[in-house]
Order: C-alpha cells, then sequence, then structure tokens
C-alpha cells in the first residue's frame, strides 16, 4: 500500500501546480466515477478543470485532445496504454489497464539520431499510478475510480467521503466476480468507506435489483448464475416464490429483496441452491449466488443509488448511450432532473441488452480450438458488447470454458472488438490484454485492457484474421492446456 500511496502523493503535488487542467476518462461506471471523483478533488481545492468522456483513446483522439492545450491533461481509467502516443504532453494518469510497453512515438524531425530520441523521450513529463506498475493485477486489486481516489485523497483529506464512488467503480468494473468480493487494495478503501459511516457491506444474494426490483422481477433476471425455470421466465419466478410461501405483496406494494426477512432469504437462497445443484449445474455455480455486497448508506432506499452494483450499472447505461456527462452529473450528486434522465437511460440500456441477447441466441456462437466468437455487426450497439460477452460467457449461452470475443461495428467505421474470459484460464496463464492487443496490431489495429477482459478496434474485414491470430496466440499462452 505504501507504494501506492507514495506514488499518489507526487500525482498531487503535480496537479497543485496547475490551474487549468483537463479530465479525460473512459464512458464506463470506472471511468465515470474516476472523473466525478478527480472533479470533485479538483472542486475541494479551487482548481479550474474541464471534463471530456472518449469510448476508445487512439492517436487520432489524442491528437484532438492536444488541441485544447490546457496545462495539464488528466487521464483517469484509460491513458496507460497509449502512454507511448503523449510525447510532449504534460500528463498524470490514474489507469488500471495494462501499461504500454511500446517505445515512445516522436516526431521525425526531432529523433535524427539516437541521441535526439532519448533527449526528446527524457523531456517527457508523463506521471501513473496504475497497479501495474507495482505488480498488481488491475483486474482486481484496485480500479481506475480507486486510484484516482488516492490521488483525491492527497488533495485534501476531506475527499474521504469520496470513497463510496470508488467502490461503486470497482464493482461496476466487476473486480468483485473472481472472489465474490472485492480484494486487493479495494479492501482498504472499503475500510475507509465503513469506518467513516458510508457503507456497509454484507453477506447477501449477489443479485443485480436488491433495492429496486420486486423479488420475482429480480430472480427472473438472474443470470450469474443461470437460474434454472426461473431465469427469463416471469411466471416461473412467480410460481417458485408462491410454492415456499413468499408473499408476493405487502399490500399494494411488491416486496423487494431487501424487504424480506433473514428466514425468507435463506428459504429461497436454500431452495435455489438445490435446483441448481439438481439441475446439473454443480455446486460452484450456487455458490456464486452469495458473496458481499455494498450498500451506499446515504443514499436514499428504493433508489439506484444505494446498492453498489445498481449504481454501477446506471452510470454504465448513461456512458453506453453517449450521455456519460448525465452519469458523471450524478456520481457528482445531483439527485433530480439528471438522476431521473438517467434511469431512462436505465430503462432502455436492460431492453437493448436483453435484444442483443436474444439476437445471439438466434445467430449463435462460432467455436474455434481456443476461443469462441460472434459478430453482431449493426445489430448491436458497439457500446454493450462487451456487457452482452460477459452475461453470455456466464449464461450458460456460451461455452463457459472458452474466452469469449465479440465484433460489432462501430461509429469510426472500424470493428469493435470485446473478450472476456474464464477465471480458470488467467490462472493457466491466459492474458487476455496482451492477446488482443498483439493480433490487433497484426491486422492494423489496436487494443488491451486487462487479462480477463480487454477489447480494442480492427479494420473492418478483418474479422476471421484476427480471430485465427488470436487464436494461435491464446495457444500459446497456455501451453498444452487446452
Amino acid at each position: 500500500m505504501r507504494e501506492y500511496l507514495t506514488q499518489a502523493k507526487k500525482l498531487a503535488e503535480k496537479i497543485i501546480k496547475y490551474d487549468d487542467i483537463l479530465i479525460v476518462s473512459h464512458i464506463d461506471a470506472d471511468g465515470i466515477t474516476s472523473a466525478a471523483i478527480a472533479s470533485s478533488a479538483l472542486d475541494s481545492i479551487g482548481k479550474n478543470h474541464k471534463v471530456i468522456f472518449l469510448k476508445q483513446l487512439d492517436p487520432g483522439t489524442l491528437d484532438e485532445i492536444k488541441k485544447n492545450n490546457s496545462q495539464l491533461y488528466w487521464f483517469t481509467d484509460l491513458g496507460s496504454g497509449m502512454v507511448h502516443e503523449m510525447h510532449g504532453m504534460n500528463v498524470i494518469i490514474t489507469d488500471h489497464h495494462s501499461p504500454s510497453d511500446l517505445i515512445p512515438v516522436v516526431p521525425k524531425e526531432k529523433r535524427k539520431t539516437l541521441t535526439d530520441l532519448f533527449e526528446e523521450i527524457s523531456k517527457d513529463d508523463i506521471l501513473q499510478l496504475n497497479p501495474h506498475l507495482f505488480g498488481k493485477d488491475g483486474g482486481i486489486d484496485i480500479s481506475g475510480a480507486g486510484v484516482t481516489y488516492l490521488v483525491a485523497r492527497e488533495l485534501n483529506s476531506k475527499n474521504v467521503n469520496l470513497s463510496p464512488l470508488a467502490i461503486v467503480g470497482a464493482v461496476g468494473d466487476l473486480q468483485d466476480i473472481a472472489f465474490l468480493k472485492l480484494a486487493g487494495t479495494n479492501r482498504y478503501i472499503l475500510k475507509e468507506a465503513e469506518e467513516f459511516g458510508l457503507l456497509k457491506v454484507e453477506i447477501d444474494a449477489r443479485f443485480f435489483g436488491r433495492e429496486t426490483r420486486p423479488v420475482y422481477k429480480m430472480l427472473e433476471y438472474v443470470s450469474d448464475p443461470i437460474l434454472p425455470n426461473i431465469t427469463g421466465d416471469e411466471r416461473g419466478a412467480i410460481e417458485f416464490l408462491k410454492n415456499l410461501s413468499i408473499p408476493l405483496k405487502d399490500g399494494e406494494n411488491w416486496r423487494r429483496w431487501v424487504d424480506l426477512t433473514k428466514d425468507e432469504k435463506r428459504k429461497i437462497l436454500s431452495s435455489l441452491v438445490k435446483n441448481i445443484i439438481t439441475s446439473g449445474y454443480g455446486s460452484m455455480m450456487a455458490e456464486r449466488m452469495i458473496g458481499e455486497v455494498y450498500t451506499l448508506i446515504k443514499e436514499e432506499e428504493g433508489t439506484y443509488l444505494r446498492d453498489a452494483k445498481e449504481f454501477a450499472t446506471l452510470l454504465n447505461a448513461c456512458g453506453r448511450y453517449g450521455d456519460a456527462i448525465t452519469g458523471f452529473r450524478v456520481a457528482k450528486g445531483d439527485r433530480d432532473v439528471e438522476y431521473r434522465k438517467a434511469v431512462g437511460l436505465l430503462q432502455r440500456h436492460r431492453k437493448i441488452i436483453l435484444d442483443g441477447i436474444d439476437y445471439l441466441k438466434d445467430i449463435g456462437i462460432n467455436k474455434m480450438q481456443h476461443l469462441q466468437y460472434f459478430n453482431a455487426g449493426s445489430n448491436i450497439p458497439d457500446t454493450v458488447i462487451g456487457t452482452i460477452a460477459s452475461i453470455i460467457l456466464s449464461s450458460g449461452i456460451a461455452d463457459p470454458s472458452l474466452p469469449i470475443i465479440g465484433f460489432a461495428d462501430n461509429e469510426y467505421g472500424t470493428i469493435k472488438v470485446s473478450g472476456r474470459a474464464p477465471r480458470s484460464l488467467i490462472e493457466k496463464g491466459l492474458d487476455l490484454s496482451r492477446a488482443i492487443r498483439e493480433a490487433a496490431i497484426a491486422v492494423g489495429g489496436n487494443g488491451g485492457g486487462h487479462n480477463v477482459a480487454a477489447g480494442g478496434s480492427i479494420p473492418r474485414g478483418r474479422e476471421i484474421e484476427f480471430v485465427e491470430i488470436l487464436d494461435t496466440i491464446i495457444k500459446r499462452q497456455l501451453g498444452s492446456v487446452v
């Protein structure tokens, strides 16, 4: 932890020197919470700043960013993978994605000799706070929001009130999936949030909608794990509860999970475990139902902001549909107009996800020796292709033992690539970030991310070539394991 705090202090000391700062962040929940933390931290010390959100960072978008002529650029939840393209920029980066190991790109006129090249590189003023630089796994140890929070704490001790946002960012980045709880440096932040009375940690059902959905509707939409005769079946979910003598309503109001007694919860979970095991899914799948859940106790009960998973999903919905700024305003405290707008985007998000899953059920998944893939074309928005890949990998629609790669058309005329891998293969040596980056570069694209979840973009028409190269890379990484 000491190395994190030492580096965070260096970034904070640099920030204090400047009065014109541009925050550049990603559009997902982790990126939005990262930007909100950075912006709130700068507010707390009276620094002028602007915020922009990006779907992806590439040389073209970097050139556009440079036109802002800001004194300092603060990249949150992105940047490390493109640091080699940031020559000449005054930059700090709070990111958790795999850093670039490429040589910095220096303009031709400034690298006439090797000496000139090294002199130019030495001028680069870039400070990073990234878990990978300390030998940590950025997919588990801490999120973009988490490392941004550590810098915020160094800027002003009162910024501990931003710790719940760091937890929302981590949950939004699915960092609680591997161990059914947050791990690593995330627990340091979690402890602070608890100690200051901002967040409550409980062992409970890890289902989405604990605060906001009727119990039957919450169960109907569970996809990790699949609930036999309940997932995707409203009537089945209602009958399941009736057979257990669990009242669906309290007067005129539908009962939510948080309204149930401990005995009712125990009865439901015991029955679900039995159903999963007898249906042949195994005890490990059943165990995934229960784990840590995180409640933001300062938020109003029954809203999408009280449960960290629901808060993160709300922010994701904003970013995925081109309105990250609305999610940003909610994360910074708006509970009126912007919050209602965000809820509307979430409702749209749900429908698009369900439609996307139905589409993939129709077209099927293509299997190769070491991976599986689907090409959604323009039938699924590129902004949700990763979310859908995660769902179908854990839901039984796809083979849970193989990495899954999704393709979708994007607005830039190229192809968006999103990949997800089972944790079991990560433990055997798979690094999806490096694999996708290598395969993407081989076909004229770019990529990166985490070992378990990564993405990128490639030229249109190179999809088959890409997966063939990627299949070979994955085989090499795993040796003879698969």
